[in-house]
């Protein structure tokens, strides 16, 4: 391997392994560089684009071998579009990463005593598995190299993602593989039908603009939810916009709408109005029904979640005597999904509409042993909580990626349920917080679950047992 040192470029540098975020890692001198769109076993020359005093940064610029673990991108946003970043990695070696993440994390930052992990559960669907899907509208649409070049003037309306670290700036995405088609079709009806009716695009900089955020949630009983976000209260332009969605697409069950003028686009806080159909959709696991409302969490691969459920109850044990705690609950899924293998199963959320949708799905499924809660989990948890509903037999946490508060952390501590069945979407907060745990639990079992094929994320299970 030569350095030109001119243009701070390494040549014909081995590339390792994956790493964080989508990149991969190779050795050059006495550094570690991170670099872009490549996959290991490459030989590439590499450009720096960041130095940093422990790694570098860089992108390929020059390919001498390609890796046999290399897949082709199916889509034409790839390498702009931050979503699916190893779809030029062959899913066997996604897996094998994956499973290699947990495995890092746990001995890296929990460094605690591991049984052999189970191989990780992978997608029987690739691609169009996500049951949800979040559009940003601009004027600010990110230009391709071609059309800055060009100097014509570019009508910048959009409608897609974020560049990644460009929070202004948004990719105007043709056709997306993460949704069913009618997610696309319904997308480019909206831009089409704005653009003809001179509806304005939201300006991230200037907070204006009537069009803010489209989601569009399909259930795999064909169930499908369209939010449109408005950035101006606007009734007119409103009602036109909707009444071609609703008439377009009759097969909507549930079309809403949000009036945000806020800087921010999260609506918990917001008034969700139903324009037509019903104001929630439903979705299917095993024998059970869940209603999902607006702003409901539901695990985004049905599929998958069916399989991570099964995972959780598996590792639970439950005998039909237990008292169940189910913190960060959302709708009650998984509180209801294990109801019938316990005595009792006392649900937590700080979400309160999910918390009416989680009593909802108890009720639709005629499920009586539940009981759901929302607050804050590090404030609702506490002594007199325990008195007065139970302590725990066995606890099942699902929190989102930050990982559970350190509170919450302590109060399982005090709670000593025989069992803890740690569910998390990112193994190093779930490493952190099985590190803490350790002075009381044993990890006994560890399950990765792929929810997220093409990308870096996963999914894991953990099975914590009460010592002594």
């Amino acid at each position: 391997m030569r350095k030109k040192r001119k243009n701070t470029v390494f040549e014909g540098v081995k590339i390792e392994s994956m790493a964080a975020e989508g990149k991969c890692i190779a050795r050059v001198e006495d550094k570690v560089i991170f670099i872009k769109g490549v996959a290991p076993g490459d030989v590439a020359d590499i450009q720096v684009t960041r130095k940093k005093k422990s790694f570098l940064e860089g992108i390929p610029i020059k390919f001498h071998e390609y890796s046999d673990k290399r897949a082709e991108p199916f889509c034409e946003h790839f390498g702009t579009c931050g979503g699916c970043k190893w779809q030029h990695i062959n899913y066997e070696t996604q897996l094998f990463y994956k499973r290699q993440q947990v495995i890092d994390s746990l001995e890296r930052i929990a460094k605690v005593e591991l049984p052999d992990i189970h191989p990780i559960l992978s997608s029987e669907n690739t691609r169009y598995y996500r049951n949800k899907m979040e559009y940003t509208f601009t004027n600010r649409k990110w230009l391709t190299p071609e059309e800055t070049k060009s100097g014509e003037k570019i009508n910048r309306d959009a409608v897609g993602f974020h560049i990644p670290g460009r929070f202004d700036w948004v990719i105007d995405i043709n056709e997306c593989h993460l949704q069913e088609d009618i997610s696309n079709r319904i997308r480019l009806s909206v831009k089409e039908f704005a653009k003809e009716n001179e509806l304005s695009f939201y300006d991230i900089l200037k907070n204006n603009g009537l069009l803010r955020i489209l989601i569009i949630r399909i259930t795999s009983l064909g169930e499908i939810m369209v939010i449109v976000q408005f950035g101006e209260n606007d009734t007119p332009k409103i009602d036109l916009l909707l009444s071609h969605v609703k008439e377009t697409f009759p097969e909507i069950t549930s079309l809403q709408y949000v009036i945000n003028t806020k800087k921010n686009d999260t609506f918990n806080d917001l008034e969700v109005k139903t324009f037509s159909g019903k104001s929630y959709i439903t979705e299917e696991l095993e024998n059970l029904k869940f209603r999902i409302g607006p702003k409901s969490f539901f695990q985004t691969n049905s599929q998958q979640a069916l399989t991570l459920y099964e995972v959780a109850r598996d590792f639970a044990g439950l005998s039909g005597d237990e008292v169940v705690y189910d913190l960060y609950t959302g709708t009650g899924t998984i509180a209801n999904f294990v109801a019938n293998g316990a005595r009792k199963v006392i649900g937590l959320e700080y979400v309160e509409d999910a918390i009416k949708d989680a009593n909802i799905n108890s009720e639709i499924n005629s499920i009586t042993n539940t009981e759901f809660f929302a607050g804050d989990i590090k404030n609702l948890l506490d002594d007199a909580f325990l008195s007065v509903h139970g302590q725990p037999d066995v606890i099942i946490t699902d929190p989102p990626r930050a990982g559970m508060h350190a509170d919450v952390v302590r109060m399982l501590l005090k709670a000593k349920a025989k069992k803890i069945v740690y569910i998390s979407c990112n193994p190093a907060t779930q490493a952190r917080d099985v590190a803490l745990l350790d002075s009381q639990y044993k990890v006994t079992k560890v399950q990765p679950v792929d929810m997220f094929p093409q990308t870096h994320h996963v999914e894991n299970v953990v099975l914590l047992e009460l010592k002594n």
